[in-house]
């Protein structure tokens, strides 16, 4: 008898195109799930006859109480390779191999930009205006050239991301608890002492830091209120590292200029949430790691997880 795999969160119906999974039908039952799985219990009773389940993200949490409810699972697969929402320790206690996929940061830097040059330049409301008859030129653009960036985090994305800014001809800075002056300097950055100078000194900033206990909520009511009015902010990270009501706050106040949000509290975000309507906001479905190329990789490299399992050798182990 075959085993049964699923595809959690297949959203566009592209999972069983973005791959060869013909190399393990023999063995392999696959189904690809497009509507979201919402709650324990409905995931529980989603997943009880499959033995594979291939996860997007983290968007399905697997903590060890769902675990234990799924008695036939014996392989999880998560695109990436860093999930915080799967209980390892209890995937071990039952007998489940957790297994990830290589993850390009090309994407998530690409959306950032879209994201703030968008804000810039008002492109969705002039696109908007033009389509409904609307009044020709109706915002002022913000320029790039010569205003401040800075970058909360200046990791693998962070780091792509002020070069884009430099191309721009930007001043880039940069901070986050253990970001030396010398590797600011690698990437032609200028470290600042504090987050405080930089939300406060800063035209836009954008957020690329990993969540974490020291990370979350690090951007609150206070230090929205240093940024100047004219600012942008823009987060493609994790929504828990700005405090959502504290920015939806800012947005209705008119304290910032504007914000670029790519991430959400909850995912997907339920209709009538007030994040859909804030005004100043420009908001995407969390497209940030969404491109052909990824999803070419995630799925790709999840067959190769499940011939790899199947062969009696794991692959790319988590964590």
């Amino acid at each position: 008898m075959r085993l049964r795999c699923v595809v959690l969160d297949d959203f566009q119906g592209v999972a069983t195109r973005s791959a060869d999974w013909s190399v393990i039908e023999e063995q392999v039952e696959v189904v690809a799930l497009r509507e979201h799985l919402d709650g324990e219990d409905a995931v529980a009773a989603a997943l009880a006859e499959y033995d594979i389940v291939v996860t997007l993200r983290e968007r399905v949490p697997f903590p060890g109480s769902l675990i234990a409810r799924l008695p036939r699972l014996k392989l999880l697969i998560a695109s990436g390779m860093r999930n915080s929402v799967i209980d390892y320790a209890a995937a071990e206690a039952h007998g489940v191999t957790v297994c990830g996929t290589a993850s390009s940061s090309t994407p998530p830097v690409e959306l950032t930009w879209a994201l703030l040059l968008g804000l810039a330049r008002g492109i969705v409301q002039e696109n908007n205006a033009l389509r409904g008859d609307g009044p020709w030129q109706s915002t002022v653009g913000a320029d790039l050239h010569g205003r401040r960036l800075g970058l909360l985090g200046l990791g693998k994305i962070g780091s792509r991301v002020a070069q884009v800014g430099l191309a721009f001809g930007m001043r880039i800075s940069a901070w986050s608890q253990n970001l030396t002056k010398e590797r600011a300097a690698e990437v032609g950055v200028e470290l600042v002492g504090s987050k405080e100078e930089l939300l406060r000194d800063s035209d836009f900033v954008s957020v690329h830091l990993a969540l974490g206990d020291r990370t979350r909520g690090l951007v609150g009511a206070a230090e929205l209120a240093l940024m100047k009015p004219t600012a942008y902010l823009v987060n493609t990270s994790r929504a828990a590292i700005v405090d959502q009501d504290a920015l939806l706050a800012a947005l209705h106040e008119g304290r910032i200029a504007g914000a670029g949000v790519d991430v959400f509290d909850i995912e997907p975000l339920p209709a009538g949430h007030p994040m859909r309507t804030a005004p100043r906001l420009l908001a995407t479905p969390h497209l940030g790691y969404v491109s052909h190329a990824n999803y070419t990789t995630y799925y790709g490299q999840a067959v190769e997880d499940i011939q790899a399992y199947l062969a009696g050798s794991p692959v790319r182990r988590l964590p």
